[in-house]
């Protein structure tokens, strides 16, 4: 039979990819040339995570 989790384990990881996409939409917004980047980077962040996640199920 499988542990059972909580709330906060279920939801963590989908929370912290919400805020980082949160943070690279308001970032994108608020300024140019560094910020630019880091927007870039923050946006990366869900995308990456769904890469891993369908690499990780097909093996």
């Amino acid at each position: 039979m499988s542990k059972r989790r909580g709330l906060r384990a279920i939801f963590a990881v989908p929370l912290l990819l919400a805020l980082a996409s949160i943070a690279g939409l308001v970032i994108a917004l608020t300024g140019d040339g560094l910020r630019d980047a880091a927007s870039w980077a923050a946006l990366a962040i869900p995308v990456l995570a769904v890469g891993w996640a369908m690499r990780a199920r097909r093996s």
